[in-house]
């Protein structure tokens, strides 16, 4: 465990990064600004190191210019249409940030704050808790939120991310990790092979929201229920392909557990590299880095091209609090939310 000074913030914040290590090789820094994963360097076959999560080896541009590399998400992953909804007969408007539509808490999010953060050891692993209190109010939302995270970093190859979250006022929340990945360590992803654990979808409209509706994924470019490399369809002539510019969508979970259930499994066959995600949430929204323009300047000096990363966001569906018919995502005094998910590496 090695903590540092990462960088200052213009209200004269410090940020710092804590340096999490391994038996199995692995390694992570982790930062108390947006609770982000700055990197995580993962062994292949050979033994050789990559960073397969993008991101930056300073602060200024995560302030700047980040598409949520490494954050947490919310109060609300995901998008909320027109940046409005309505709770027990009250309307409430949010920052309007994506567009027409609210997008990953708004303006200032929890990725753009800095967490209260304190590390831990034991035997078999290293992490650091962060917790952040959002105010009643905050980018529109109603009550105060008391959010925690833990992420724990395991002698068996895992990096698992554990939410929590009180309020006192009936408020949506919706967290969720929002790295980009690229298990080859650079370049195109679209020879990645992807498993979902997700035998229908939620299509959306122009927007980017969902329309309401379930469907199969059978028959589509959306059938990830066996391998399938990742540039596959990607840009099928498919409406929902179009809209989404490649894939940025919402898959709903075969769940077969209340516990921990795979979401998704992605091999590099170069590398050997594996990730497996498992997580207790009922929907994970892939998305192809279809929006990287090469204006994200990387670790290495070179710039993040669009499709050089993907992210595997485990959640609660797009919009719900504007469709009743998806999972609540509602949170009442009294009840507390929690949401588990690991990132467990391997080789192939």
């Amino acid at each position: 465990m090695e903590q540092s000074v990462f960088g200052r913030m213009a209200n004269g914040q410090t940020v710092h990064a804590f340096k999490l290590a391994n038996t199995s090789g692995l390694q992570t820094q982790i930062l108390d600004y947006g609770a982000i994963v700055a990197s995580l360097r993962v062994p292949d076959r050979e033994g050789r190191l990559a960073d397969v999560v993008l991101g930056f080896d300073r602060l200024e541009p995560y302030i700047a210019s980040s598409p949520y590399f490494g954050a947490v998400v919310g109060r609300y992953a995901n998008r909320i249409a027109g940046g409005r909804f309505v709770l027990d007969d009250t309307e409430y408007r949010l920052a309007a940030n994506n567009g027409p539509n609210h997008l990953h808490g708004g303006v200032l999010g929890f990725d753009k704050v800095r967490w209260q953060s304190e590390a831990f050891v034991t035997d078999v692993s290293e992490g650091v808790v962060l917790r952040h209190v959002s105010p009643d109010g905050d980018e529109g939302y109603p009550g105060n939120v008391s959010a925690k995270v833990v992420y724990t970093l395991t002698s068996d190859g895992e990096l698992a991310v554990e939410f929590k979250a009180t309020t006192d006022k009936a408020t949506p929340i919706n967290l969720s990790q929002h790295s980009y990945f690229n298990l080859a360590g650079n370049g195109d992803i679209g020879g990645h092979l992807l498993t979902l654990g997700a035998s229908r979808y939620t299509p959306v409209d122009a927007n980017l929201i969902p329309t309401g509706e379930v469907v199969s994924v059978a028959g589509t470019p959306f059938d990830f229920r066996e391998a399938t490399p990742i540039g596959r369809h990607i840009d099928a002539d498919d409406e929902q392909i179009r809209r989404g510019g490649g894939y940025d969508h919402n898959f709903v979970l075969d769940r077969d557990t209340a516990g921990l259930s795979r979401a998704a499994r992605v091999v590099e066959p170069q590398s050997g590299r594996v990730l497996e995600v498992y997580t207790t949430e009922p929907g994970l929204q892939f998305y192809s880095g279809n929006a990287l323009d090469g204006a994200a300047i990387g670790r290495a000096g070179e710039p993040y091209a669009r499709r050089s990363g993907f992210c595997l966001e485990t959640q609660h569906f797009p919009d719900s609090p504007n469709q009743a018919h998806f999972p609540s995502t509602i949170l009442r005094p009294g009840q507390v939310y929690r949401s588990r998910t690991v990132f467990r590496f391997a080789l192939a």
